[in-house]
């Protein structure tokens, strides 16, 4: 992993001004946050710059405007999450550059925090436009990401500005880095690799990509059952894409080559009907599937067998869930397996690294989100890692 600076390698930092991206785009309702996760995360870096006397503005994006203002999608509307999270007050400052911007910094104290407006709110943000970069680096003397949830986009307040100030990671990207690095960059041997999910086609790459760097490649969700068709399995009415069979014969060519072994389940969940607890459900053999059933999810033998190969690993990257988990029973297999590499992350054999929405849903339903290495919450980010590809955001931190 190349590196990259972070708040260890700042000097005496009173009363210079920290421009600080991080990710405030918080789901609301009635006018508050449902979920401060992303403010947590960002507390201990904004935190340990003010308490070493920094002037410290928090940049952040809020909905999609696309370079337009809308008040509903000001910052303002979570700088009461932001401060309750914080214990602090804020000064919200309603732009990004510019006389406001700098008459701001003058009324601030050394260790005071400002919440800048919704960096979006200009095209200048998305378009990546140096001379936008330019004009909001002109107000801070250094630039912290700590937003890796948007680091795998080239905007300017997650890319443009590390090329115009001395730029670090802050504490909770640093965090994810590592925990990255450690899970796929220079990982300890074996690997396994969940991949769940509805889709193959959102996953080619993730898969791609995995083939070649894991031991043993764990396919749950949908997209086992187009694995199982590729197979010459029927999967009746299952939620499949026959169209693409041939790619997914590809992808297990690769393993074969790879040395790596793919995972697919010999005893599935069916059942006629897609509702909680129907009375059509079965445990069957993948070969025994009728014509008017569908998989929903992983059965208890191969979920038994897949625990028995967490094992033997010592590192687990997951993403996706193994059956239809938001309707139960079909979360069982789901729930079984986080438990098992839980358990076996607690006895300090595996390393585990999660990541993607409906995965932390996932963990956070089988209770054991806090007993993996790290969860992260980024999506998009965290499947173009999974990908191989170069994040933008993490690539300015490197230069």
């Amino acid at each position: 992993m190349s590196s990259f600076r972070t708040l260890d390698d700042l000097g005496d930092v009173t009363g210079k001004v920290a421009l600080v991206r991080v990710d405030l785009n918080l789901p609301m309702k009635d006018g508050s946050a449902t979920d401060v996760t992303r403010v947590e995360a960002v507390k201990p870096t904004v935190l340990e710059l003010a308490d070493k006397g920094a002037k410290v503005l928090l940049l952040a994006h809020f909905g999609r405007p696309k370079g337009k203002r809308y008040s509903t999608m000001s910052t303002s509307f979570v700088q009461g999450d932001v401060e309750e999270v914080l214990g602090k007050e804020i000064m919200f400052i309603p732009e990004v550059m510019g006389p406001v911007v700098e008459q701001s910094i003058g009324i601030l104290r050394n260790g005071d925090i400002g919440l800048l407006d919704n960096v979006r709110f200009w095209p200048g943000e998305e378009a990546n436009d140096p001379e936008f970069a330019k004009g909001m680096a002109a107000h801070g003397d250094f630039y912290v990401n700590d937003a890796f949830s948007a680091a795998h986009r080239a905007h300017a307040s997650t890319e443009g500005l590390a090329h115009h100030l001395p730029a670090y990671a802050g504490r909770a990207m640093e965090a994810e880095l590592k925990a990255l690095d450690a899970a796929l960059g220079n990982p300890e041997q074996p690997v396994a690799a969940v991949v769940g999910g509805a889709k193959v086609s959102t996953k080619l790459d993730v898969l791609e990509n995995l083939v070649g760097k894991v031991q043993h490649l764990i396919i749950g969700g949908g997209m086992a059952n187009t694995f199982l068709a590729a197979r010459g399995v029927d999967v009746g009415k299952s939620l499949c894409e026959h169209d693409l069979t041939d790619t997914a014969n590809r992808i297990m060519d690769q393993a074969d080559h790879a040395g790596c072994t793919v995972h697919l389940p010999y005893d599935v969940v069916v059942a006629k009907e897609f509702a909680a607890n129907p009375p059509s459900m079965r445990i069957c053999n993948v070969h025994e599937v009728a014509s008017d059933e569908m998989i929903l999810d992983v059965g208890p033998q191969a979920v038994e067998a897949l625990g028995d190969v967490l094992k033997t690993c010592r590192t687990l990257v997951w993403n996706g869930p193994m059956g239809a988990f938001e309707t139960e029973p079909f979360d069982t297999a789901t729930v079984a397996l986080a438990k098992t590499a839980a358990a076996l992350t607690e006895g300090g054999s595996l390393t585990s690294v999660a990541g993607g929405g409906d995965t932390v849903a996932a963990l956070a339903h089988a209770g054991v989100k806090d007993d993996f290495t790290f969860v992260s919450t980024a999506g998009g980010a965290f499947l173009e890692w999974m990908e191989g590809k170069a994040l933008p955001g993490v690539a300015a931190l490197t230069a």
